[in-house]
């Protein structure tokens, strides 16, 4: 008696599971993250833009190639990097037109430094009428410190000399924190006008020939 051949397999029976396929397949949890990727992200958070674009660049085409973790690093850097130079931008119009407004660099007449101004200029010569205006936080030759009324209608030179030299005086305790005739500063007046007015009319000013200044000097005692 002839047997029954053997039922034959769905073909569908015989092929492997749609697991087996990806043994040796890294999934992405398991992808390595790319190293250039992390040291972007890392060197942009303080500032440094430059290298952290570099870097960022290098790690997303290495991301490409090899298929690994880390673009939203890459990424991130990058973004990090273009706030930062926004940032010192922004930063370095501030300064500039604080200069700009400030008048750093401008020559003025004497008369015309405001308080709180510093400026350059020789401060032995025998007439001054021309000052630079200065970064007080650089060197600098002087220092409009106040602006005091006197009257000087009418007086005598002798008597303007020693009103306006009195009220600067007063002024420079109050400014320096020590009395002129103890101090290692010099101090210098223009007189705007001889009528008191009520913004002053003495322009009071404090340098020391030969030697740079550095910062204001309110309350620096010297």
């Amino acid at each position: 008696m002839t047997q029954p051949p053997p039922p034959i397999q769905p073909a569908r029976a015989r092929m492997p599971s749609a697991e087996s396929w990806l043994e040796g397949v890294p999934t992405p949890a398991q992808r390595r993250l790319d190293r250039f990727a992390v040291a972007a992200f890392v060197v942009s958070l303080p500032g440094l833009a430059p290298i952290a674009a570099v870097l960022a660049v290098i790690g997303l085409r290495r991301i490409h190639l090899a298929a690994s973790r880390g673009r939203a690093l890459a990424y991130g850097a990058l973004a990090i990097s273009g706030l930062w130079v926004i940032a010192i931008a922004v930063a370095a119009a501030l300064v500039l037109s604080g200069e700009k407004q400030a008048g750093i660099g401008r020559s003025v007449a004497i008369g015309q430094v405001a308080v709180q101004q510093c400026f350059d200029a020789d401060l032995e010569a025998e007439t001054m009428r021309v000052v630079r205006i200065a970064d007080c936080a650089a060197e600098h030759s002087g220092e409009a410190y106040a602006k005091v009324k006197a009257s000087l209608t009418g007086l005598s030179t002798e008597k303007k000399v020693a009103a306006a030299t009195q009220e600067c005086a007063t002024a420079f305790q109050q400014f320096v924190g020590k009395r002129y005739e103890q101090s290692s500063l010099d101090m210098y007046y223009v007189v705007l006008e001889d009528r008191a007015v009520a913004n002053g009319n003495v322009l009071c000013m404090l340098g020391q020939p030969g030697e740079k200044l550095t910062g204001s000097m309110r309350g620096s005692q010297r």
